[in-house]
């Protein structure tokens, strides 16, 4: 049995997974984070859990042989509750579904749950190790010090700097609930004085050919290219750009797999520039990162691969 963690607004890449294990008769359970609250039932002790959701499926620890974190939600706060209430609600939902999530620790994950944690939380983190394995990142500085900032603008930008908020969670590649990166120039400069009521992490702005989006599955690249070269994400642009799969040059592949490799991941959504000065520029990596768009638009098989790689990785852990 696979656990899948998604969310109640998940569908096409989740199905795509599920059709898959299907040809493969493995049972599977899907698990909608934002909904695991008062709509479902679950009790655990101190190494077992029993789950039924809120269609009457149920579950139990026993069962569970595979996890694929594929994305988690805010839990959903039930309307009538008291306001006065909604603080203990939350609290206590969170640490029930963490204590849920490490009582499977043992099984096989996609990704380790503490790998993943450890890296989509920490940024710096992420461009540390990405230098170390000989990628090319961005001079960068999070702060909230209007003087430090002001003064890393004019040492490193060249008259071009952006901003981006580093916990900002995009809930579709669309743009919807997605705060884009914002551009900074000499005369937008001055405004970053309220800044120490929200640190921002900034970096020169990059002159680009195109955007990469790389899926790497366990040693495997999926890789789209995309025709945006002036506007500062992707994923907010207005007009016509389209995906087109792209090979990436082995040393760029190689620096990536060690990185990975690393962080202790399996797989994750990797955001890559390419300069017009040549070089290829790491952004970031999102472990739990979009790739229905590759699927879709450039027929790649990420989650009959996702699959794959977990399952050899069931069999081994029996």
């Amino acid at each position: 049995m696979i656990l899948c963690i998604t969310h109640s607004q998940d569908f096409y890449n989740i199905d795509i997974f599920f059709e898959y294990l299907k040809t493969k008769n493995i049972p599977y359970f899907r698990l909608n984070s934002d909904r695991l609250n008062h709509l479902q039932k679950i009790s655990i002790n101190e190494n077992f859990f029993e789950l039924t959701d809120e269609f009457g499926n149920s579950i139990n620890s026993d069962e569970i042989k595979g996890v694929w974190h594929r994305k988690a939600w805010g839990i959903s706060v039930p309307e009538e509750l008291d306001e006065d209430y909604e603080r203990i609600f939350l609290n206590e939902y969170t640490s029930l579904r963490y204590n849920l999530f490490t009582l499977l620790e043992d099984v096989s994950w996609i990704n380790p749950l503490e790998n993943e944690k450890k890296i989509d939380g920490n940024k710096m983190l992420q461009l540390k190790i990405a230098k170390k394995n000989n990628l090319i990142v961005p001079n960068t500085i999070f702060s909230n010090d209007a003087d430090k900032i002001t003064a890393f603008f004019h040492e490193y930008c060249n008259g071009k700097m952006i901003a981006k908020l580093h916990g900002v969670i995009s809930k579709s590649m669309g743009g919807e609930n997605f705060l884009s990166t914002n551009s900074i120039d000499e005369n937008s400069l001055e405004g970053i004085s309220d800044i120490e009521y929200c640190p921002m992490i900034f970096q020169p702005y990059i002159e680009k050919e195109y955007e990469l989006r790389i899926v790497y599955v366990d040693g495997e690249f999926f890789t789209g290219k995309i025709n945006n070269s002036e506007n500062t994400d992707w994923r907010i642009a207005q007009g016509n750009y389209f995906w087109s799969a792209y090979d990436l040059p082995e040393n760029i592949k190689e620096n990536l797999h060690s990185m990975m490799k690393e962080m202790g991941l399996y797989i994750g959504a990797i955001d890559i520039i390419k300069g017009r000065d040549g070089n290829y520029y790491f952004l970031e990596v999102n472990p739990q990162g979009e790739w229905g768009m590759l699927q879709k638009e450039l027929n790649f098989p990420i989650a009959e691969r996702i699959a794959d790689n977990l399952i050899k990785r069931m069999k081994t852990n029996e």
